[in-house]
Order: C-alpha cells, then structure tokens, then sequence
C-alpha cells in the first residue's frame, strides 16, 4: 500500500512542479508570489523524493539477500522483542507472523538417509560405510541425502507442513570414537581411529553442505560434542573423567577437523565431562570450540540435556539458573524448553542479559539465512528438487555400490567364494536375519518400498532356473527348535544369515531387546544361534556354508566360524544389502570391505566399560589377542606392494612425508585395495602402538598396477604435552607402514623428524 500510495503521490507532484515552474518563467509576478511558489516547488520536489524513502523503508535490510548476512541477522534481531527472541531459541522454533518468521523444526535426522521421513533411499549404516574406507563414496552418498532432504523441504512446505524431520537442519553425523564395543550406539559412528572418524565425517559434512558459495543445502552437525561413547544406560549421569591428553588425541580430534572443515553445527552430549555436563561446559564450548578452533556455526543441546543439568547430574538447583549457564557456556539451540521457558526468568533475575541472548540468536539466525529461509525461493539453487529427487534409480544403483565396498570378508577356506551361479543348481537361504527388515535398516533410518533382503537378493540373482528355499532357522531365544537344517542338508551350498539387530544394540530405548540399555553385556552372538549353526553344519556334512553376520559392532565370530566355510561381515546394509550380498557370493565384486574397529577376542582383554582412558584399548594402544585387527578384510584377488620413491631420512614439523607405491594385482580378478599408512612412534610413554595417518582406495584390474602416492604433512605427528598444555614434535625415529591393516606390513620405511 505504501508503494502505491507513493507512486501516485510522485507522478502528481513531479506534473505539479512542471506546471509551476512554466508560470514562473511565463509571467511576471511580484516577489512575495515569486517567494511563496519558489516554496511550494521545493515542498513539491522534496514530495517527489517520498515514493524513494518509502520503497526504502519497504526493503527491509534482513529482507536483502544483496546485504552480507551479518547485516541481516542484526537487522532482524533488533526488531524482536525479548519474548520473541526467547521463543525462537527452542527446537520447536515458534512463528514470527509480523516479521514474516515462520515455524521451524530443527530435529531432523540424516545418519544414512534422510530418516524418519518417509520414503528416501537408505543407505548402509555408518559403521558399515566406516569399513568402505572411501571418503569420496561416503561424499556421493551425503550430496543424495542432502538433494532428497531439500525436495522433501521443498515438497512438505508446499503444502504448509513445517513439521519435525522434513526440515533442512540434521543432528548427523555421529563422529564420537567408538572405544568399546559393548557400546550400542557404535554403530553409528565411523569406528575406532580418530583419523578415520576425523576423514569420513569431514566428507559427510560437505556432501551434505552442498558447495554454493551463497546458501546451505543442508546444515550438518557434528555429535556428541564430547567425550561420548556409553554407558547408554547411565548417559544422562554419567560423569567421564579423561586427562587432557586423551581429550586432545582421542576424543576432540575428528571435532576439530569437522570444525575445519566447516561443519555448521555442533551437538553438545549427555554427560559429564570431568564433573561438569557438557551443555554449560565453558571450557568446551566457549573456550576450546569458538574461542581455540574459531567456530562460527551454532551449538544445539541433545534432546532432554539441559533438564538433565539440574534433574540427573543435580549440578544447578533448577532450569532458571541451567538457562543462563547454557547460553553463558556457548549454547545457542536447545532441543527441549528449557531456554524457552526460562530464558526470561534468568534475564530478570540478572543471571543473564539481553545482549547475551541476542548473541546465542544470532547463531542459529545465521544458519537460517545461509539455508535461504528468508530470501526468494528461486535465488536458491535447490529450491526447484522435487519429487524425482528422491529415491530414483541412480541413488539406489549407489546404495547397491556402497553396501558392495562396506562388506567384509572375514574368512574363506579354500577359496569357497565366489560361488558359480551359472552351475549352481539348488541353494538354501536361512536364518532369523535373512528375510527381516530391521537387520537391513539399522537405526535412525527412512523407509522404502524397495528394501532388498538377503532372501530376495539372492533369489533374484541365481533367478527361476535354481532352487532357491528360505526358512527362518531359528530366533533370538530358543535354544532347543530349530526349522530348515533338513533343507539344507538338500541343498549345494547353504548362506546363513544370523547376527544382532537394531533392537539388540542401539540407542537407549529404541534397542528395546538390549538387556543393558541399548547397551552389549558381551560380544557373544544370541546362544540360540551358534546351536544353530551347530546343527546346520550337521545337516550339510560337508558342503559350504556361508555364514553372513549383521551387527554394527564387533562380535565373537570365533563361536561359529568352525560351523562356516566363509564369513561375511554385512553390518546393516541398507536397502540394497540383499543384491550386494549376492555381487559378493557369485563374484560380480570382489569383497573390499575393511573393518573400522578391532574385533577382541573378549572383554576381558579390554578395560572396564566406564573407564574412558584410552590406556588398553583400540589398535592404537591395544596389543593384546584379536580375533581380527584393525584394517582388516578379505579379497578374492591378491594384492603386492612395490616402493616407487621413499621418503626422506629427516623431517622437520612444517614439512609433509611423501611416498609413491605401486600396487599390482596378482590375484585373478579385479579388485580394490585399500592400502592403509600407519605412523610408529619413538618409545615415549603413552604414545600410541601405531596410528593410522591416510589411506587409498584403489581398483586395480588383474594383473594391472596403479600407482598410489601417500602424503601425510608431519604436523600430523604431534602430540599433545601434558607439562605445556600445547601440541608438540617429539623428535626421534619414526616408521612409516604401509600395508591392508594394522596388523599388515607390505612395506616399512624409517625416518627422523627434528624440531
């Protein structure tokens, strides 16, 4: 209305001033008349100048998308009130209507696949994605989600749905260091190294980030900031006491590489961290996360923690004072209400001030204008995905890929893999794992009407000329009935697909099987189903089983390996777990999973669960007996090594160790081979046995070679001292090994570094 008000009002007085100055110059008028139209053309003119201040007003400056974003987020921060401003620090963000602010949701989940959500492609769980040992796969697959999760963004507000899930802002990825396999929520994270966790969560982030240098395409967030990994049980109490060189090389380094990396958010944890909860952890978040490592995004509590400040840790005597200590620490979003409700009450209690709550806004403000919520909708580069974003062909041809490279082959007697499909004539499928759904999905997953079981998979393979029979086999509990033994005594060869699941170890509540909160007791597999295998072996005399084994953790495989010709470590795979199995048994693909995780022999062999001291555990500081190390997997080819440029003899910290190798296939087919480059330490107390620095994948055709250059910059080698609370070069000699796992050498090259 002021628009048009304005434009009537300047073609009027811009004829008016036209009309008036004609007379003045045409006739000849006394000087008192002179002065007072001279007067009313000025008045006139200055009326014409009216329209321009009020489309200047018109354009609000957080309405600009031309203004820098810091601009805008001021902008618009100055024009709320502290109630609005209070109400917008929730995840369940409330309406703004005079401000055009609407309704937001930030709890959305994406840990591998937009989940939650309906229909979208679901991929294998992270731990098995850890095992691919490929960041640029693990790129492809995030750049999916983030297209599916803007064309479900984009399709929900279409229709005036700003609900929980659909949004654009995802608590993932999970990049806690899995340092106990009794943990149930392992499963979600890249494994047990650092460097691991640290390469594959950064390529997460920027496939899911998008690379427009304006907007967002999804915002990521790294979790759970820090020191987290179980008890699942105790997590809302738990108090894990670490010193700050375990802080520094264990637990806080993939953060800091995601922080570089730009990752938007961070999640603050459940626990304690040496007495203090993480959600008012200043020391964390203010002086380590923004203040050390200068991070610019916004930090959201998990769900529930702030309540968990007063109501379980007891640290704070109620929600007033754990608001004002929140946002004092560094917290900007809270998933719960506690900010919401008590913000306030802190302000006028003088625990907290105005400006210290527009700071924690202007956080989570900024990540909403770099997701584009407030600029036209065609600026965006994503606005126009759609429906035939989500869940085609192409991203379910990726999911069948990623789930092919994340299996692991653990054993293969006599070469029993791959089976002949083209001579196989009957074959039995069976075991509580092999026809379910949930073994395929993991958690925090989406749906889909195109999930392939094992079952499936294998039968569509082998096609109507075999045989193929299926039966459940047993459960998770009957020790004593056991069904298709006699059937697959019948049958040439035998997969049996047995294991954990989703309800057996997850997260507290949702593993509602786990008899410890979601939570492992042991790494044994379910008793009923190594009787199981007991039986089956007795039944097929002597032809092949393979045994297929779904878990997102380590588990004792030495209790049926003696029962299996191979076996298989599938993880959960996604929707396309069923056709990769079959890429794998009939040899389409040679197997190149690798595990990202030490598998023990047994618990005892590893310290208690609630000792967070990295003293006993992992490759890095573990020597004692493995059923399989760090790194490892199985191939149907074989691979050789061959040093094509060593390294230097001495380094110093600004320089980067080189090497080039060439890798041959000498098997007889084609593969990929992940060669693994690990650092030995001089012996200094408490550094690490060795330590993963890089890694690369490479496909080689049999008989071919590819040459592999290693680079690992010699920065990379410090460690953190405890006297000068400062990262330092230990000079000393040094060791470069390079082979397919920690416990692999193909090539061993020494050096020294100085200071």
């Amino acid at each position: 209305m002021a628009r048009k008000v304005g434009d009537a009002m300047h073609r009027v007085s811009t004829k008016l001033v036209f009309y008036l100055l004609t007379v003045t110059k045409t006739f000849k008028l006394a000087p008192a008349m002179k002065i007072k139209l001279t007067t009313l053309v000025y008045l006139l003119v200055c009326l014409s100048f009216l329209p321009v201040f009020l489309k200047a007003q018109d354009k609000l400056v957080y309405k600009d998308p031309s203004q820098p974003i810091d601009s805008r987020v001021k902008d618009l921060v100055s024009r709320l009130t502290l109630e609005e401003k209070v109400s917008l620090l929730g995840y369940q963000s409330k309406a703004v209507p005079r401000l055009g602010i609407p309704a937001y949701n930030w709890w959305n989940e994406a840990l591998h696949g937009v989940a939650r959500a309906g229909e979208a492609t679901i991929f294998p769980q992270a731990i098995g994605m850890a095992a691919t040992f490929n960041d640029d796969l693990l790129k492809q697959e995030s750049t999916i989600i983030s297209t599916e999760a803007r064309a479900k963004y984009n399709l929900a507000v279409a229709k005036d749905k700003r609900i929980q899930y659909m949004g654009l802002t995802f608590w993932t990825p999970n990049i806690n260091i899995f340092r106990d396999p009794r943990w149930g929520r392992g499963q979600e994270t890249y494994g047990e190294d650092p460097f691991l966790t640290a390469t594959m969560g950064s390529a997460f982030v920027k496939g899911m980030q998008g690379d427009d240098p304006r907007y967002l395409k999804a915002s990521a967030t790294a979790k759970h900031f820090a020191v987290h990994s179980g008890p699942e049980a105790t997590r809302d109490k738990f108090d894990a006491i670490v010193d700050e060189k375990d802080l520094r090389e264990t637990y806080l380094y993939a953060f800091h590489t995601l922080v570089t990396n730009g990752v938007e958010s961070v999640m603050s944890a459940y626990n304690r961290v040496n007495g203090m909860p993480n959600s008012i952890n200043k020391m964390l978040l203010s002086d380590i996360l923004r203040k050390e490592w200068g991070f610019k995004g916004h930090v959201v509590t998990d769900c529930g923690a702030l309540n968990d400040v007063y109501e379980t840790h007891k640290t704070l005597p109620g929600p007033v004072e754990t608001a004002a200590a929140a946002i004092k620490a560094g917290i900007d979003l809270d998933c719960s209400t506690v900010l919401q409700e008590d913000a306030i009450n802190a302000v006028k209690k003088g625990l907290l001030t105005e400006k210290e709550i527009d700071g924690a806004l202007s956080r989570i403000l900024r990540t909403e204008f770099k997701l584009g919520f407030y600029d036209d909708p065609t600026l965006n580069p994503y606005h126009a995905y759609g429906a035939d974003s989500v869940h085609n062909d192409a991203h379910i041809a990726l999911a069948r890929k990623a789930a092919q490279q994340s299996m692991v082959l653990l054993k293969n007697d006599n070469n029993i893999l791959p089976l002949n499909k083209n001579t196989l004539g009957s074959m039995m499928v069976i075991g509580p794992n092999a026809g379910a759904i949930d073994p395929m999905v993991g958690n925090y997953h989406g749906t889909s009407g195109k999930v392939v079981n094992f079952v499936e998979g294998i039968t569509k393979t082998l096609g109507p000329g075999t045989r193929v029979e299926y039966d459940l086999g047993c459960d998770y509990k009957d020790t004593v009935h056991f069904g298709g033994t006699w059937a697959a005594g019948n049958a040439e060869a035998t997969i049996a697909v047995i294991g954990l699941s989703p309800v057996l170890e997850g997260e507290a509540g949702d593993a509602f099987l786990s008899e410890s909160g979601g939570d492992k007791k042991s790494l044994s597999l379910p008793a009923s189903e190594i009787k199981f295998m007991k039986e089956l072996r007795k039944s097929c005399q002597h032809k092949p089983i393979i045994a297929v084994i779904t878990a997102g953790s380590d588990v004792d495989i030495d209790a049926i390996a003696p029962y299996a010709d191979a076996v298989i470590m599938a993880w959960y795979p996604g929707e396309q777990g069923g056709n990769a199995l079959a890429d794998l048994v009939f040899g389409d693909v040679s197997p190149s999973g690798h595990l990202p995780l030490t598998f023990y022999k047994a618990l005892s062999n590893v310290p208690d669960y609630s000792d967070y001291n990295m003293k006993g555990r992992t490759y890095r500081y573990y020597n004692g007996p493995m059923q399989y190390p760090f790194g490892f997997g199985l191939s149907y080819t074989t691979f050789n090594y061959e040093l094509k440029n060593g390294p230097k003899e001495k380094y110093k910290l600004k320089d980067t160790i080189t090497t080039d190798i060439q890798v041959k296939n000498t098997g007889n087919m084609d593969g990929d081979e992940v060669v693994q480059a690990y650092i030995e330490y001089p012996q200094i107390d408490r550094m690490p046995v060795k330590e993963l620095k890089t890694f690369k994948r490479v496909s080689v055709t049999k008989g071919g070679t590819q040459t592999v250059s290693i680079k690992i910059p010699v920065g990379e080698l410090q460690k953190w001292d405890m006297s000068t609370h400062s990262w330092k070069l230990y000079p000393g000699n040094y060791k470069l090994v390079l082979g397919s796992s920690s416990a692999d050498e193909k090539l061993g090259l020494t050096f020294s570094v100085n200071k």
